[in-house]
């Protein structure tokens, strides 16, 4: 049909009305969307019935979480405890320390050991700190550790990987979030994860030292504290007493709101809520701290829906007093009477005294920040492993294990279930997706806007010229679907590169994605991730928007299959910088793309240092573990095209020369097991248009 300038029709599409321009909606609809997604997958959530029915729900519950955090260590390294450094204090000494969590991963901490202890043995209290810029060093911390030490505790306050001292710089005050805590999930080992792990480790060192009831430890914090709180308390079942502060809602209420990447738990909504994880501390001395004025994901309201299934869950196992929500009239904090509630209850728990109640706080005069130190200003070592060293590493370890067969038949299994395993990492898609069709108009000009619901709940528009005017259906000889995430598709197809496609015959489509473009959010930027929010609620429901990017452009394949006779022979999928791994994913699971280009795209998930000019949504949990690095997904094109127009490093620098050919040697070693090495070019230092053989 011929119609205005992007004339507005409505169509009715697998029961959906679909303008036919879908309107922007500063990303309330792709909210709607992951809302949506997240109460189907808890529809039919119910409290456990019996004892019974919870011990086994709680075993799958803590198979899940593992599974998630890709698994611990079997065999734990040495801890090879060293203390650096003492202050003694008025009834107590502050000790510098570090010990070892996982091998070369060095943990600092304070113990804040009662002169009580020297002649008996006391119990212990964790106290893990939250993103207060000092960390263990900050005086909301230091508060809550003297006040406990006061009130006769064994105190060991540790900083979490990528905080305190143990950034990626040296100086204090850095945030381990974002693209920091993003180069853990391609290896499949979350900060969530690693924080519990090593909170494990902590107990493990507690339980070497001869001041301390090993039998009677507790485990305290706030913010993200009160999350490693909750997961380790959880998890762990050495500790006697788990009090989360200022920390639990809901996974619900998180969908929506700007958290931590060490708050996430990857797919963690396929499989639970937040009150079956505190669940699995019901019993254990389980205290739920909230404030008033908290953020709506930290809110009394939520916090009571979860503590409500840990109240079920305590009656059931018969220690219904075994559980308790504090709720302080107050803004996020570790305040005094936090910290009073905090001190009565680990008393009761710990040591077996009192009822409960708060217990007044002690005078309290915190140290200088820079005193607590383990490495004081510059001093710590050089090649100490901080978030990405580890990342890197490990990447690395991943990498060099994954050799791929020389036989022809033998690859052809292997990529087969490399190819099931990328769609499983990448979310898959809703049953109900394949429902969806389309609604077409025709601009005054040479351009066509199809629009589409790429599955329910998420429509999007489709730009299409270069196609002749005849009467339906459509036909095109060549097809280039152009991919770019740092612009809009208007600005793509007038980009130079589409001109440079249309005048050399190809028809061109580019075709919007979802929460980006339009329909980016207004707020979705947080540090060096421009997509931080977006990519972060994906990351809970299990499809990583890398995943959902590669089915908008698989369904808009649909929606051209549809307009024309039939798609042409030659579909080259062309995806620019950090639209590159979109097309090389795209292309792999879907046959109908005849040949893929990536222009200046990320070369590696495999770094050492942050994440730089990339996006979260990039970053999928365990693709380098389960499918393998860029190289190893381009490999499964093969024997179809895929040319490669420069590269990136993690950190952004580009790739020069031979650096980026010996990069895609796994790549090509794959085309030349099937013969046909004339089908894969590597490009270095380069554009589109530098090489006729991309483009004809």
């Amino acid at each position: 049909m011929r119609l205005g300038l992007f004339a507005s029709v409505v169509w009715l599409v697998g029961g959906f009305a679909l303008a036919a321009d879908p309107v922007p909606d500063n990303g309330q609809t792709f909210l709607a969307f992951i809302k949506a997604q997240a109460a189907a997958l808890r529809s039919n959530d119910q409290p456990p019935a019996d004892a019974a029915e919870w011990q086994q729900r709680r075993t799958k519950l803590r198979e899940n979480l593992l599974k998630a955090w890709g698994g611990f260590p079997e065999t734990p390294c040495e801890l090879a405890p060293r203390k650096l450094g003492e202050i003694q204090r008025d009834g107590y000494r502050v000790e510098k320390l570090i010990f070892q969590t996982r091998s070369d991963v060095w943990m600092t901490a304070n113990a804040y050991v009662p002169d009580k202890a020297k002649s008996e043995k006391v119990p212990a209290i964790l106290h893990v700190h939250g993103h207060w810029a000092g960390a263990k060093q900050d005086r909301v911390v230091q508060s809550r550790c003297i006040g406990s030490v006061k009130h006769g505790f064994f105190v060991l306050v540790v900083d979490a990987f990528g905080a305190g001292e143990r950034g990626t710089g040296k100086k204090l005050g850095e945030y381990h979030g974002e693209m920091t805590g993003a180069t853990l999930f391609p290896i499949g080992l979350p900060l969530s994860g690693l924080q519990v792990y090593e909170n494990m480790r902590a107990v493990d060192y507690l339980q070497t030292r001869p001041e301390v009831d090993g039998k009677h430890i507790g485990i305290t914090g706030a913010s993200g504290g009160g999350n490693q709180t909750m997961y380790a308390g959880a998890f762990d079942e050495r500790f006697g007493c788990v009090v989360p502060t200022c920390s639990v809602g809901t996974y619900d209420s998180y969908l929506g709101a700007a958290c931590c990447m060490c708050e996430v738990v990857p797919g963690a909504v396929r499989f639970t809520e937040e009150g079956d994880v505190l669940g699995l501390a019901a019993g254990r001395g389980l205290m739920v701290t909230n404030a008033t004025r908290d953020a709506f994901q930290f809110s009394v309201g939520e916090a009571k829906k979860s503590f409500g299934r840990v109240e079920s869950i305590a009656k059931l196992l018969g220690k219904p007093d075994g559980v308790k929500h504090t709720i302080i009239e107050s803004g996020h904090d570790y305040n005094q009477p936090m910290r009073e509630a905090m001190y009565g209850w680990m008393t009761r728990h710990l040591k077996r005294t009192g009822d409960g109640s708060p217990l007044p706080d002690p005078e309290i005069k915190t140290e200088d920040p820079e005193s607590l130190r383990c490495f004081p200003g510059e001093s710590r070592p050089d090649d100490y492993v901080t978030i990405p060293r580890f990342a890197g590493a490990e990447a690395r370890k991943l990498s060099a294990n994954r050799k791929t067969s020389e036989n022809l038949d033998a690859w052809k299994t292997e990529q087969g279930a490399r190819l099931k395993a990328l769609d499983a990492v990448l979310g898959g898609t809703g049953a109900d997706a394949a429902k969806a069709t389309l609604g077409v108009e025709l601009t005054e000009g040479e351009t066509f806007k199809l629009s589409f619901l790429s599955e329910p709940g998420i429509a999007l528009t489709l730009l299409l010229s270069g196609v002749s005017k005849t009467p339906q259906p459509l036909k095109v000889n060549r097809l280039a679907v152009l991919l770019d995430l740092e612009q809009s598709a208007d600005k793509t197809l007038a980009s130079d590169q589409a001109k440079k496609l249309l005048k050399e015959g190809w028809a061109v489509a580019v075709p919007e994605l979802r929460a980006v473009g339009r329909f980016a959010l207004p707020s979705d930027k947080i540090g060096h991730a421009p997509d931080h929010n977006s990519a972060e609620w994906s990351l809970w429901i299990g499809r990583p928007l890398l995943g959902q990017w590669a089915w908008d452009v698989r369904r808009a394949l649909d929606v051209l299959s549809g307009r024309f006779a039939e798609l042409p022979s030659e579909v080259m999928l062309v995806g620019n910088t950090t639209a590159g791994p979109i097309a090389l994913c795209a292309a792999a699971l879907d046959l109908r793309i005849t040949r893929a280009v990536m222009i200046n795209s990320l070369a590696s998930y495999v770094t050492d240092e942050p994440y730089r000019n990339q996006r979260l949504g990039l970053m999928v949990p365990s693709i380098l573990r389960d499918v393998g690095d860029i190289p190893h997904i381009a490999a499964l094109i093969a024997p179809r095209r895929m040319t490669i127009v420069g590269g990136v490093t993690g950190g952004g620098q580009t790739i020069h020369g031979d650096d980026l050919i010996k990069q895609y040697r796994a790549t090509r070693e794959v085309f030349a097991t099937y013969s046909a090495e004339k089908q894969f070019r590597v490009q270095p230092d380069g554009t589109f248009w530098d090489s006729s053989e991309v483009a004809r």
